[in-house]
């Protein structure tokens, strides 16, 4: 599950709040060994995606770097051409 989980610092544009809560998501996911909570756990399942994603957004924000932004046109295509590679 947490493969889908991408870097989401350091791009320009900057990540968008639904990246940030998309990478929450897949993090609450793989903590909690489910995909879909059932209806008893479904309040404290949404609570920790909420939770995790306001902390990945005040982390992400509060990154510094004097590295240049990435582009993501750029980094999605090296990132399919490890796939072809390794998968080939």
């Amino acid at each position: 599950m947490c493969r889908n989980i991408r870097t989401l610092a350091n791009f320009e544009p900057p990540a968008t709040d639904d990246e940030i809560r998309a990478s929450a998501l897949q993090f609450v996911r793989k903590l909690s060994g489910t995909t879909r909570p059932s209806r008893a756990n479904e309040p404290a399942f949404d609570r920790a995606v909420e939770e995790v994603t306001a902390a990945a957004e005040r982390l992400i924000f509060s990154l510094t770097t004097t590295a240049p932004p990435r582009n993501r046109e750029v980094e999605a295509r090296k990132a399919k051409e490890r796939a072809q590679q390794r998968f080939a």
